[in-house]
């Protein structure tokens, strides 16, 4: 019996994109990561960011690419290798899932270097002219915000005070904390970065409410607009 004979280079790139495509097709996060990194990229062209934050920006989406790759590789190995319940299984596939998350954050903190300075120009930009609306303008923004509400409560009339319904009371609160965190810190060093983390926060707290089935995402972000709105007119009123 001859040797089996070893792929050529044609063979052996169109084994590893057929790779590739397989994770794409199968895997959900394969297919965000791919998304945000075009997005990534696509900013950076317009940010025009320098050689050096470019070079940053693909490391960093390698990385993450690479690890989600090898975490799908090694699932479909203990798949293959066991189909009992093994502890010694699952903690191979966690310590793989590790290996994703530590990339994401060193992705996102890198992402964070790259593009802080002209989102935080830009965001500040966007708050110096809220603040300089017309005290007037926001309040009726207020109004109708609620009017629309109110009169969408009324036509749905389902949830409670306390859970679900329209609108989520814990993203009006966490929405609420954002802009209260923004205004307070606009003129402070650490003012971006104390916004970007407590808006992150509150997104969290819309997620967790849609995922947990409480709310759906329009209850969640109709709360979300609700507490931002409230909290920026009481700024106009008792702030300027």
């Amino acid at each position: 019996m001859s040797a089996r004979r070893a792929p050529s280079i044609l063979e052996s790139f169109n084994f590893a994109f057929e790779g590739v495509i397989h994770v794409l097709r199968t895997q959900r996060n394969m297919r965000i990561h791919f998304v945000v990194a075009v997005i990534v990229l696509v900013a950076g062209l317009v940010s025009d960011v320098n050689r050096l934050e470019l070079i940053a920006l693909l490391l960093a989406i390698a990385f993450v690419l690479i690890a989600e790759m090898i975490n799908t590789a090694i699932e479909a190995a203990i798949d293959v290798a066991t189909t009992a319940f093994d502890p010694m299984a699952k903690l191979a596939k966690d310590i793989a899932a590790g290996a994703v998350l530590i990339a994401t954050m060193n992705a996102l903190a890198v992402g964070y270097l790259v593009f802080s300075g002209q989102v935080r120009d830009r965001s500040e930009s966007l708050i110096g002219r809220l603040r300089d609306a017309p005290t007037q303008l926001t309040l009726i923004a207020l109004v109708i915000t609620v009017i629309v509400v109110l009169a969408t409560k009324a036509w749905t009339g389902r949830g409670t005070p306390l859970r679900g319904g329209l609108p989520s009371g814990h993203s009006a609160v966490a929405f609420s904390g954002w802009m209260a965190a923004t205004y307070v810190l606009a003129d402070s060093d650490h003012g971006f970065l104390i916004s970007t983390l407590t808006f992150i926060m509150a997104l969290l707290v819309a997620q967790t409410r849609v995922e947990s089935g409480v709310h759906s995402a329009l209850e969640v972000t109709y709360g979300g607009l609700i507490g931002a709105l409230v909290t920026l007119a009481l700024f106009q009123v008792f702030a300027s």
